[in-house]
């Protein structure tokens, strides 16, 4: 009896070990074979998008200027329809038109191969159908930077992201310098940032008070980050600032982790004033000086109005790099509504870089 007492438990603790050693072996061998099979998608995805590339390149070069006649429109037709029977449905009429639109919108194919790590040739057949180059550079460079599907693209676009960025009120040249630099570990506060946002997930209508709007926001905050956009993240509500005996509130205290900084956001019924400005520029002093962790970036602000002022806005911040004004709307406005105010937007920024020499 003794023996088998003795042997029994050895026997449990020699399987329990097994289990460990086995457990731990398995989650590193799934590591490495998941690993593999990624990497193995990035590469095929790479190489079909660069052949495509290289069909597109190939029939502009040969062709030349008969490629979009009608006459090369009946000689792709025909290629289409051998290259189909020997290859498949990939290379419709269709198919390849495509190719060459791809290929004579990103005309640099090593630029092109780089980007085909990250995007798919379906992201590419996105990104051409947008005409305008800044606005195709930007969904293009967030695109990589923020790993978005192809769905993500289109809703992006759908939601008129690039018009509602803080970005697209500027000069070209200086939107396509921003732009550049963007990487996965890289943005600007011009790009994260947007000049309106849309809160109808609140539920809020008629008269609500800023308590309200705040409390709806918090019941709300996963909604209300998703609108933000990608890499906030959460800290604090009615964060308070005692200075000289006299106490302050912020609204809402978020983390941007990408721009490394906190991000300090007052709502405000109405439109800006004048004053909101300098109450920001105090919690953002305050914050740097008490709450900036080392290796942050200086906190930015982030007003939030309820009502839309365009020139007040841009003569109060002009050259303002680390408070920014948007306007929030708890319903969702048709599309022109945007586009209307971006115009409005760039009109005035160039009347002001006129009228200070810029």
């Amino acid at each position: 009896m003794s023996t088998s007492n003795n042997i029994l438990p050895n026997q449990t603790s020699g399987t329990a070990i097994i289990g460990q050693v086995s457990a731990r072996l398995y989650e590193g061998v799934v590591e490495i074979i998941d690993k593999a099979r990624t990497s193995v998608v990035a590469y095929v995805n790479a190489q079909t998008s660069l052949t495509f590339w290289n069909v597109g390149n190939f029939i502009i070069n040969d062709m030349e200027y008969q490629a979009y006649s009608a006459y090369g429109q009946k000689i792709l037709a025909t290629l289409s329809q051998r290259l189909m029977a020997r290859y498949g449905k990939g290379y419709t009429y269709s198919a390849l038109t495509r190719m060459m639109n791809v290929a004579r919108i990103y005309n640099d194919k090593e630029m092109f191969a780089t980007m085909s790590q990250t995007l798919t040739w379906s992201h590419f057949v996105e990104l051409i159908t947008i005409k305008d180059d800044t606005k195709r550079l930007f969904y293009q460079q967030m695109g990589i930077a923020e790993h978005w599907s192809v769905n993500q693209l289109r809703s992006k676009q759908d939601e008129m992201t690039y018009e509602r960025s803080l970005i697209a009120a500027k000069p070209d040249d200086e939107i396509v310098s921003v732009l550049e630099k963007i990487t996965p570990q890289h943005v600007e506060t011009d790009v994260v940032l947007k000049s309106s946002y849309i809160l109808d997930f609140l539920g809020l209508s008629g008269f609500y008070s800023e308590n309200e709007l705040e409390d709806a926001i918090v019941k709300q905050l996963e909604n209300f980050i998703l609108e933000l956009g990608q890499g906030f993240a959460f800290l604090e509500r009615q964060k308070r600032f005692s200075i000289d005996g006299t106490d302050y509130y912020l609204d809402l205290l978020f983390y941007h982790r990408k721009l490394k900084c906190l991000v300090a956001i007052d709502l405000k019924l109405g439109k800006f004033k004048p004053q909101y400005k300098g109450q920001m520029e105090l919690y953002l002093k305050y914050l740097q000086k008490y709450d900036m962790q080392e290796g942050e970036n200086p906190p930015i602000g982030l007003l939030l109005c309820s009502e839309g002022n365009t020139e007040h806005v841009e003569l109060m911040m002009l050259n303002e790099e680390h408070i920014k004004v948007a306007q929030y709307l708890t319903c969702l406005p048709d599309k022109q509504w945007f586009i209307d105010k971006l115009n409005r937007s760039i009109l005035i920024a160039k009347e002001n870089n006129v009228s200070t020499g810029d």
